[in-house]
């Protein structure tokens, strides 16, 4: 058994219920019974029987955690809130890329705050995840149309990695030879020092250059401009774009998308890719994230868009139907050849942006958009009208003022009037409005920056904008844009869209690889706080005091339960902890003159995000053998490690393995790398299977990312937002991310930031810090203690009908499975996708489909799962079980049977013509227990190379739905 952790209830009445038993599914009587089945007496002894010993930070048990003791809920939101009150949320215009937005509360509500959208999965499961694949494809609608490019993909992390990913995305689209970027010198800094960052390692060279005055006269393979300016200017981007293409380099624009409302899109300037941020479409600054980023590019380019596509098939009676398209996530597909590491986007973030333009419509934003022009055009008139001297004459939202007095004296008068300006040197003075600017705080601006006195704003009936780039309301004509303005209608909308999708709120999502755990309430409720999400990113830091302490009690936990020295919070993706962590051990190498080591071992059950991080950082990646157990094979590594000698840079290994299983020779793996001068990379992506039992950092391993939204219950959002600190040895350190936004984000020697924001997405970080405030040490470890019975549970009832693939010591798993389909298959024809969309008939989504093995399902149940749901799922992988074995004596036939055409929907078992020889109640209610509670798919099997073949990536007109 787990041992119990206590709580005693500070706040008086009746002692409070331990977090931990809420968090973990079984209750003790249910853990006695998982145990029997198991043969372990208590799952300390099964964790010493299933962890080697080799690993343990105490020998012979588990690992101390310095941690404070658990709160429970209502003391952990008190401090909680005790540190939000330590934030200073002063009226931000400081602009630079982030803006105070309105969320509408219907999306605040039933969005961000609703576990049917926060608690979704990535949708690899077409079939059941309908309602978010029609709001993503909303999203790209959106993106799309105010761009003006063909084909948008679903959201990127944000501006500056999309304008990273635009810059790669150019080099793989241009055949010439040219190793220059040419980047505009009036784009956001935190742009610049991202591209910087991505650029170093892949040999890019990024040319600055005024582009106002044209394009240097060098050979470039892209160009990147900023539409309107950093410094607000709106300029015609058309010469530069012209320029470029004159050259055959492709020109990238990073665009306001509100400005677009105003603005003449850069599709129709000719721009080849457009990307930026949806951040001020009612998502919050969040003191940095997270927001969805995006980008579209033009025809021809599709296939070279990283991340994730929607787009529109069939399924098996014609219907249309939503699906993710051309396996995007190429790093799966390509690995060592892959040049993006893009895996977990802002889903979630992507659906509120989405859902923003659904609420306001076409002229809904064209009239914040004026509203925002308009006040700014007043600000400038009344600053004007003081002596000061606005220095751009077209503009959108932002000015630049010169201030002869020097700018300090302004920022300081704007901060005792409770306003954020921005400094842009000793005498120039930023100031940016957006959709919550108000009048008084027009007023409160002039008062700070004084001047002549009694010069109010102005009118604002002038246009501040160039006549040649002006734009009509020419966007989101799509009926789903132009339909919902009743919020009763919004909200009917965005029920029905869920309805249509399981989510982690209906149902167990026993993904292996992917920890589908419980996402509490308690640690969701203060991200919204506006104490949190109101704070601009480049806020002063002081006013930031309490997100501040948050994140430094989070690293020093992270720290601590891993076993490193050092953390840094700012990779807003777990893809983007890979690349920090990588990039520090390609810094450290160089440091020590060793830059030759450039060689990156990856086994070859790896996840494909790790070999795409290794070649983004600079690395050339060698793959490792993998033995009939699924674990290293040490003589092929011996021989690579002995091919590659003094180039050998590291060696980047997920524990335990993807196999899921404990490696006994990880230890052994470790000392044979530091032997030979390399360093070890431990993702981090199973830590729910070491938590409070063994630390990597204490093992061997110099570097890892965690995912919080794996192992720290960050929810996965439909896929996303996730963050993936990178933790590492102290030699590591000084490698970190930095950012020259904000010094106290990372060590002066590190390798540069790797997200927009200093601190990543800061605006989530009080989840994680609230599970592990929360849980303590006793909590954590009996939640790692049951995620592993819970997996061996699972694996030992289902082994009389299914092989469990690989196993370590003892016969035994980590924290997930994997059951082998393969012989079935070649048998009778039934495959993984068979069972995978036949269990959508029985209420659940599928474990993970083919990866790392071919042909196999990977299981994942976590600790958050009660002994009835793991029943529940056992008992219908049994049952289906029992109809591949009528397909196999002939009782069903080969081709019509409830496998082959599974996902049944309710208008399917309702038709007139049913012609199948199986019931319909076989195929609708195969367990009894359905029939109290159903879940319908809205869609039957998708067709996915029909929608290969004949892409559509925005929505199609209700028409296509109909008959």
């Amino acid at each position: 058994m787990p041992e119990q952790p206590t709580h005693e209830n500070t706040t008086g009445g009746a002692p409070a219920r331990v977090f931990a038993d809420r968090h973990i599914g079984p209750d003790p009587s249910e853990l006695d019974h998982m145990l029997k089945a198991v043969g372990f007496g208590s799952t300390t002894d099964l964790m010493a029987a299933a962890v080697p010993e080799s690993i343990l930070s105490t020998p012979g048990g588990p690992a101390p955690l310095r941690l404070p003791q658990a709160a429970g809920e209502t003391d952990a939101l008190a401090e909680l809130r005790a540190l939000a009150d330590r934030n200073q949320v002063l009226t931000s215009m400081i602009g630079r890329g982030y803006y105070g937005t309105i969320t509408p509360p219907v999306i605040l509500r039933n969005i961000l705050e609703n576990p049917a959208w926060y608690t979704a999965y990535t949708p690899y499961q077409p079939e059941i995840s309908q309602g978010r694949l029609e709001a993503l494809l909303n999203f790209q609608t959106m993106v799309s149309d105010l761009t003006g490019r063909a084909v948008s993909g679903s959201s990127l992390l944000d501006e500056a990695t999309a304008a990273g990913e635009a810059m790669t995305l150019a080099r793989r689209a241009t055949r010439g030879k040219a190793a220059a970027f040419i980047v505009d010198s009036d784009v956001f800094p935190q742009t610049l020092s991202v591209l910087r960052t991505r650029a170093e390692p892949l040999g890019i060279d990024i040319v600055v250059a005024d582009l106002s005055e044209g394009l240097p006269d060098i050979e470039a393979f892209g160009v990147l401009v900023q539409y309107p300016a950093a410094s607000g200017a709106v300029r015609d981007p058309r010469p530069v774009i012209e320029a470029a293409h004159e050259r055959g380099a492709l020109a990238v624009v990073a665009a306001d998308i509100l400005a677009l409302t105003m603005l003449r899109s850069p599709g129709e300037l000719g721009a080849d890719i457009a990307v930026g941020s949806t951040q001020r479409f009612g998502v919050p600054m969040g003191f940095g994230g997270p927001h969805a980023g995006y980008m579209s590019v033009r025809e021809g380019l599709q296939r070279q868009l990283p991340g994730r596509l929607v787009g529109v098939s069939v399924d098996n009676a014609g219907t249309p139907a939503y699906r993710l398209a051309l396996q995007t996530r190429e790093q799966h597909i390509r690995r060592e050849k892959a040049t993006s590491n893009i895996c977990t986007a802002q889903v979630l973030l992507a659906v509120m942006a989405g859902m923003y333009a659904v609420y306001h419509g076409p002229h809904g934003l064209r009239a914040i958009a004026e509203d925002v022009h308009g006040r700014t055009v007043r600000l400038a008139e009344g600053l004007r009208a003081r002596g000061f001297e606005v220095v751009h004459g077209d503009f959108f939202d932002t000015l630049r003022v010169r201030v002869q007095g020097g700018a300090d004296g302004v920022l300081q008068a704007a901060r005792e009037r409770g306003v954020n300006l921005l400094r842009v040197s000793d005498d120039i003075v930023g100031v940016s409005c957006d959709e919550t600017t108000t009048d008084a705080q027009l007023d409160l601006v002039l008062a700070a920056f004084g001047g002549k006195e009694g010069a109010g704003a102005g009118d604002g009936a002038a246009v501040a904008l160039p006549e040649a780039l002006r734009r009509g309301v020419d966007y989101l004509d799509h009926q789903v844009f132009n339909t919902h303005r009743s919020e009763t209608s919004l909200l009917r909308y965005m029920r029905r869209l869920a309805d249509k999708d399981l989510a982690l709120d209906r149902s167990m999502i026993p993904l292996g690889s992917c920890t589908m755990k419980l996402n509490s309430t308690a640690e969701m409720e203060s991200i919204t706080w506006p104490a949190f999400a109101e704070l601009h990113p480049f806020a002063p830091l002081e006013q930031a005091a309490g997100t501040v302490a948050l994140v430094r009690d989070l690293e020093t936990w992270l720290a601590e339960v891993t076993g490193y020295d050092a953390v840094s919070l700012q990779p807003n993706a777990g893809s983007q902890g890979e690349l920090a962590g990588l990039l520090a051990i390609r810094g450290y190498h160089r440091e020590r003159g060793e830059a030759k080591r450039e060689v990156c071992l990856i086994p070859s059950s790896a996840h494909g995000t790790n070999a795409a991080s290794a070649v983004m950082a600079g690395m050339r990646v060698a793959v490792v053998a993998c033995d009939k157990g699924g674990n290293i094979d040490m003589d092929d590594l011996r021989a690579k490690i002995d091919k590659h000698g003094d180039e050998l840079a590291a060696l980047m290994v997920t524990y335990p393995s993807t196999h899921g299983v404990y490696e006994d020779t990880i230890t052994e793996v470790c000392h044979l790398v530091h032997e030979a001068g390399g360093q070890v990379y431990v993702d981090g992506a199973n830590l729910n299977a070491l938590l409070g039992w063994a630390k990597p950092g204490k093992f061997g391993a110099d570097v890892s990312h965690l995912n919080l939204h794996k192992t720290f219950c960050i929810p996965h959002g439909g896929g996303g937002p996730g963050v993936g600190p990178v933790a590492v040895r102290s030699h590591l350190a000084g490698f970190l991310p930095n950012h020259p936004g904000q010094p106290d984000a990372g060590p002066h020697t590190g390798v540069g930031p790797v997200a927009a924001a200093p601190f990543g997405s800061a605006g989530i970080l009080p989840i994680s810090w609230a599970y592990i405030r929360m849980m303590g040490e006793q909590g954590l470890r009996s939640a790692t203690e049951v995620a592993v019975l819970s997996a061996n549970y699972v694996a030992k009832r289902l082994e009389p009908y299914y092989p469990v693939l690989y196993t370590g010591k003892g016969g035994l798993v980590a924290h997930e499975c994997i059951i082998d389909i393969r012989d079935l298959a070649k048998k009778t024809g039934v495959t993984n996708e068979d069972v995978a969309k036949r269990l959508i008939d029985y209420g659940f989504h599928a474990p993970t489909m083919s990866f790392p093995v071919a042909g196999t399902l990977m299981v994942e149940p976590t600790e958050s799962e009660n002994l009835q749901e793991l029943d529940r799922f056992i008992d219908a992988m049994i049952a289906i079980r029992a109809e591949i074995d009528r397909v196999a004596d002939g009782t069903y036939d080969a081709e019509d049977n409830p496998l082959k055409n599974a996902p049944h929907t309710a208008e399917a078992l309702t038709a007139d013509d049913w012609k199948h020889a199986y019931s319909r109640s076989e195929a609708g209610y195969p367990v009894p227990e359905l029939r109290l509670n159903k879940y319908w798919s809205p869609v039957g099997r998708i067709d996915q190379a029909y929608g290969d073949r004949n892409l559509v990536c925005a929505c199609p007109p209700p028409e296509a739905f109909g008959e």
